[in-house]
């Protein structure tokens, strides 16, 4: 570590984006300072993306044992030993640790294992009450679950506590309708829960195409999920057999060993200093940023879920590289591309999306829409039986037939988007999948027959 406290960049929050932007700086010969309390790598490395997917990937595990006997294997019943697959989820994890404690070590990067708080826009004091000064300062301090202000909220867990969990509960209430619910109400599920899944809305997953989301829901219902929308849960309490949660109406349900809320997240902005730099947030408690991720503080910057960019890791990983390239590395990149950007709820199956869903290119481009569908069953699916179905579509606009969306449920959609993703990037029309010769027999074949 350098024995100085002058930097050329502080970055304040050692998650995705805060290590992306401190990498790509180091690589144009800044000296960089990363403040990081907690473990490295953020909400995606720990609590998030990574041992969500391990343990979809168990729960996928589980589900193709059950077809096994279906399809005539010799498959006993199985049940996951949640200690044994956690040895080898943490153990991956902590591998991504370790390798970011090299490649930090290796760029000459001072990482404080401190929380930083700003004096104003060029001093930051750590924790200890060390004062570093630099000319630039990355704000990159994450998000976090929160639990609704209903009364015993307390009984209930958040996203980051299901990781902590050592086994799979018999009976599990999931509440909320956005990606982590869907993703932990499946997970679950397959991993040998009963869940019931309480929306309050009338649908799950607001802002994906409707068609998609309502098909997910009969899937869920196949699979054993109880998924009950239009359902406010306004309180819970311990009863005996369980916590029991109250609906809008009054009514109490049945009780279930645990609740886990997946009801929104918020930036983690207490004790930054914001006010001591002269920045003020947005009114949904955001950071505001322009296109190049610049606050109205000249020299301070700010990435990741504290914005109002989507809070996805890749994004904020984009956003970092690009914004230190232009700091220190003299590009003056374009600003991000945020209008297309490809995201995949990890559902059973899962879901992959790109572009405007149905309703909203019909907003923005009237009757001059297209929408063609593909609905059908999975091979696998239809060999054993099973009612799961896959549904794809794609939405085009002109005379050209430009594609504006693509959204596709189903087995590997999480795995085949990326591609079709960089097309569009380049203005994939329909016509252009029509002149493509399909793959058979697959699902990924439905995009380039669909009419």
């Amino acid at each position: 570590m350098p024995q100085h406290n002058d930097f050329d960049l502080i970055v304040i929050g050692g998650g995705s984006g805060g290590l992306a932007g401190a990498f790509r700086a180091a690589e144009h010969g800044a000296r960089v300072a990363l403040l990081e309390p907690a473990a490295l790598g953020g909400t995606c490395v720990n609590v998030g993306c990574v041992p969500k997917k391990a343990m979809w990937l168990a729960a996928e595990v589980a589900g193709k044992l059950r077809q096994a006997s279906v399809l005539g294997f010799d498959a006993p019943d199985c049940a996951l030993d949640w200690s044994t697959f956690i040895g080898h989820r943490q153990r991956y994890i902590e591998g991504i640790h370790a390798a970011y404690r090299r490649r930090l070590d290796a760029a000459g990067i001072a990482l404080m294992p401190t929380r930083g708080r700003l004096l104003d826009a060029r001093r930051v004091v750590t924790d200890e009450g060390l004062v570093l000064s630099a000319s630039h300062v990355l704000l990159a301090t994450g998000g976090q679950p929160v639990r609704p202000d209903i009364p015993g909220a307390e009984l209930g867990g958040v996203s980051d506590d299901f990781f902590t969990w050592r086994d799979a509960p018999a009976s599990v209430a999931v509440v909320g309708g956005g990606y982590i619910a869907v993703e932990l109400a499946g997970v679950l599920q397959a991993l040998g829960s009963h869940v019931t899944l309480r929306v309050r809305g009338q649908r799950v997953l607001d802002g994906f195409d409707d068609e998609i989301a309502a098909q997910l829901v009969e899937d869920y219902r196949h699979l054993g999920v109880d998924c009950r929308l239009s359902t406010a849960t306004t309180a819970i309490e311990r009863v005996d057999g369980g916590l029991r949660l109250r609906d809008g109406a009054g009514e109490w349900s049945e009780p279930v060993d645990r609740v886990l809320f997946a009801t929104g997240r918020r930036p983690n902005l207490v004790g930054l200093g914001l006010d001591a730099a002269g920045i003020a947030l947005d009114a949904r408690g955001f950071v505001p940023v322009d296109a190049h991720f610049r606050t109205a503080v000249d020299g301070v910057y700010a990435v990741g879920d504290i914005t109002p960019a989507p809070a996805l890791t890749p994004v904020a990983i984009a956003a970092a590289r690009r914004l230190m390239d232009r700091v220190f590395g003299g590009r003056e990149r374009a600003p991000l591309a945020l209008d297309d950007v490809p995201t995949v709820v990890f559902s059973h199956p899962p879901i992959g999306r790109v572009g405007l869903s149905e309703a909203q290119a019909r907003a923005r481009f009237g009757d001059d829409v297209q929408v063609l569908r593909a609905g059908f069953r999975p091979m696998l699916h239809a060999l054993a039986g099973s009612p799961q179905r896959s549904l794809f579509k794609i939405v085009c606009t002109g005379e050209a037939r430009r594609v504006v969306g693509l959204h596709l449920l189903g087995e590997a959609a999480d795995e085949m988007l990326q591609g079709f993703a960089v097309a569009m990037r380049r203005g994939l029309t329909l016509d252009d999948l029509h002149d493509t010769i399909a793959i058979h027999p697959t699902s990924a074949e439905e995009v380039v027959l669909m009419r």
